[in-house]
């Protein structure tokens, strides 16, 4: 495993992280399988665990606090995130901050986070939406300094909403934020326009999530696929977004190298932009978990692939199935 450091902390973060949403918050999660496939990923270097609050309200973050207790001599990076308090993804311009992150919502749902995971401090808080024009709203501020001061929490980010990785940066400017995560893949290019530049500026680490965008860089997606109606990804992969991820997947077959899957190439593309501190995986059986992990491993695809990668970029605008 190779590692890499987490913008201006003194973080050193696995290249592959592991999203723990799916051990969390989806209908078919078990348990065992899940501290099964976590204690895997630590055993084969992953350091960089990411889980909320919201991924079963608190679930996921037990689940990481069993695998930190299951392991007191490891140095497990804990992450985990603040839900807002109107329970609205994505957060928009027209909501205000005082319904979304006020301060006693915060410092709770810390609270509630720390005693799930069953530590005194967290390595790195999230708010898990944002809109930037709560940039110069002194609240949010002066509770992430009093956390800090606290040592409630050690570093604070930002989860960036779905395909707006511009609604943050007037926030980065502050010199507040030690981290953003967002969703970066051979589809979702966008934040290198301008997001990526500016962390690099500002030495702000940057989490890439989504890697496989939501499954539709697995290779394993047709026009037949057909996801139960209580998984949200029967409404992610519905009628609008279906057919054209297959063809785009599709379209980047020819593409991969000999002995390379469409999830390998997927995540090698990522790793190759050195402003990627970590990227998360939702790995939730051995198979993936043997899969993705190895695949950091220092190796970089060649710069002709990577061009040729970049042609198939898709921007897409928020939409009600993508929430």
């Amino acid at each position: 495993m190779e590692y890499r450091k987490l913008g201006k902390t003194n973080l050193l973060v696995s290249e592959i992280g592991h999203g723990l949403w799916g051990m969390g918050d989806w209908t078919d999660a078990n348990d065992t399988q899940s501290l099964e496939a976590l204690q895997k990923s630590l055993d084969m270097g992953c350091n960089f665990f990411d889980s909320a609050w919201s991924y079963g309200k608190g679930h996921s973050d037990k689940l990481l606090g069993q695998l930190i207790k299951n392991n007191p001599q490891a140095k497990i990076i804990a992450a985990s995130k603040v839900p807002p308090k109107n329970q609205k993804w994505p957060a928009t311009s027209g909501d205000k901050l005082k319904d979304v992150f006020p301060r006693q919502h915060v410092i709770e749902y810390t609270e509630k986070i720390l005693e799930g995971i069953g530590i005194p401090s967290i390595d790195l808080l999230q708010f898990h939406v944002w809109d930037d024009s709560w940039f110069d709203n002194d609240e949010w501020k002066q509770t992430i300094s009093d956390l800090k001061s606290k040592k409630l929490i050690r570093f604070f980010g930002l989860s960036l909403n779905r395909w707006e990785p511009w609604n943050g940066l007037k926030t980065i400017q502050t010199g507040l934020i030690d981290a953003v995560q967002v969703i970066y893949n051979i589809f979702d290019q966008a934040p290198q326009d301008e997001l990526f530049p500016f962390c690099q500026k500002m030495n702000v680490g940057v989490i890439a999530r989504v890697p496989l965008d939501e499954g539709g860089l697995s290779g394993k997606l047709s026009i037949d696929t057909h996801f139960p109606e209580a998984d949200w990804r029967s409404r992610y992969f519905g009628p609008e977004n279906l057919a054209p991820t297959v063809k785009r997947a599709d379209a980047l077959i020819s593409l991969m190298p000999a002995n390379m899957s469409l999830p390998e190439m997927a995540l090698r593309f990522i790793l190759a932009n050195n402003i990627v501190s970590t990227t998360i995986v939702g790995m939730r059986t051995l198979n993936h978990l043997h899969e993705d992990l190895r695949i950091s491993d220092g190796r970089v695809l060649p710069e002709e692939l990577i061009l040729k990668l970049r042609a198939h970029r898709w921007d897409r605008k928020v939409a009600s199935w993508s929430d």
